[in-house]
């Protein structure tokens, strides 16, 4: 089996509200966010049974799924006969087959298909590690469905679905209302930077004349006493 490690250069994580709920989410427990992950995957396998069948013959590799944007990892063993979603544990980096890393929301539309994939390894949107043959394959498996997380999520709700339905339309407009905010504090501190950068370069502008005014003169000096 191949090995990977996480890229230097791995995309950063952009402010976002989901960088945030990481930060918040740093301390809790694997034994509580590994039980949503598992029902999360049991979910989406139930509604798109054909998805991991793509994948026999792949040897059940282990892929490292790395948000950016949150304080942890995912390990994925997509495995048709029993596939496996949990919280990586420090040692999986060294057996993985692969790895992907980038923001949480991007990976999110790669996996229903908003997004093209090419297009975003290309641009370094995403960075790929490891075994590409197995990243394909996967991306080929969820090319093949048509996806959607959240309602896939929401189907977990039986008869409260359309409430569930309301409160997530509602999140999600508070949501896009915090990424235009934060996108906005983002600009205006980049801005506030942009001017200091432009007033320090006028600075050491003005002080190298300054330095090379007084090496003139200095020279002249030197001159005139010889």
């Amino acid at each position: 089996m191949s090995q990977t490690t996480p890229h230097p250069s791995a995309a950063t994580a952009p402010l976002s509200p989901v960088l945030i709920g990481g930060m918040l989410a740093r301390p809790l427990p694997g034994f509580v966010l590994n039980p949503l992950l598992r029902l999360t995957l049991n979910t989406v396998v139930a509604r798109h049974p054909a998805m991991f069948d793509r994948l026999q013959g792949l040897d059940c590799p282990l892929m490292l799924i790395d948000p950016s944007d949150l304080p942890f990892r995912l390990a994925l063993c997509p495995d048709p006969a029993r596939p496996e979603l949990r919280l990586a544990r420090p040692d999986d980096d060294v057996v993985a087959t692969a790895s992907v890393r980038g923001p949480l929301m991007t990976l999110i539309d790669l996996m229903e298909g908003r997004l093209d994939g090419d297009a975003l390894f290309f641009s370094r949107a995403l960075v790929v590690d490891g075994d590409t043959e197995v990243v394909v394959a996967l991306r080929n498996a969820l090319d093949g469905e048509e996806i959607d997380l959240l309602d896939d999520v929401l189907s977990l709700f039986g008869p409260f679905n359309p409430l569930a339905r309301l409160l997530a339309a509602r999140a999600e407009t508070l949501l896009e209302r915090a990424a235009a905010d934060l996108a906005a504090l983002r600009g205006a501190l980049l801005n506030d930077v942009e001017r200091q950068n432009r007033g320090q370069a006028a600075e050491l502008s003005r002080l190298g004349e300054r330095l090379q005014h007084l090496e003139r003169a200095g020279r002249q000096r030197k001159r005139a006493a010889t």
